[in-house]
């Protein structure tokens, strides 16, 4: 008896964020959760699309282990072998536990990245503001 062959029991799962790819690798199943509940990909899966909320994406690898994807809201695509999530933040763990510690840190930079942009934005604005008052009271 001949074993199945690799293109038929798996698909390719690709993640990417605007940074950069997250996950590019084989995989035997993905399991994601949509607007409308928890679903499955198999290789032979029909071709399907999916919203995805901020969560948790599960996939087993080509070799059988299992890993996690936290996501921050995004969009599933399976058209053939490939299944494509666009994201725009994704942190990869192999369990839920380190997955909710690398979680915490991640969003934790992400917020004091946001907070200092924040903060040079509402100086420029300030500063803008400043400079048109200035200019009405320098106007004969």
């Amino acid at each position: 008896m001949t074993s199945p062959s690799p293109d038929r029991t798996s698909m390719r799962l690709r993640v990417v964020t605007p940074t950069g790819s997250v996950i590019d690798e084989a995989v035997l199943k993905v399991v994601a959760e949509g607007p409308n509940g928890a679903f499955g990909l198999l290789p032979r899966h029909i071709d399907f699309v999916s919203e995805l909320p901020p969560g948790i994406v599960f996939y087993s690898s080509s070799d059988g282990q299992d890993h996690v994807i936290a996501i921050n809201e995004g969009t599933l695509v399976k058209y053939g072998k490939l299944v494509l999530i666009s994201t725009r933040d994704a942190v990869v763990g192999n369990d839920l536990d380190t997955l909710e510690a690398e979680v915490k840190n991640t969003f934790l930079q992400i917020d004091d990245h946001e907070r200092t942009a924040r903060a040079a934005l509402a100086r420029l604005e300030a500063g803008m503001i400043r400079h048109f008052l200035d200019l009405e009271e320098s106007e004969p």
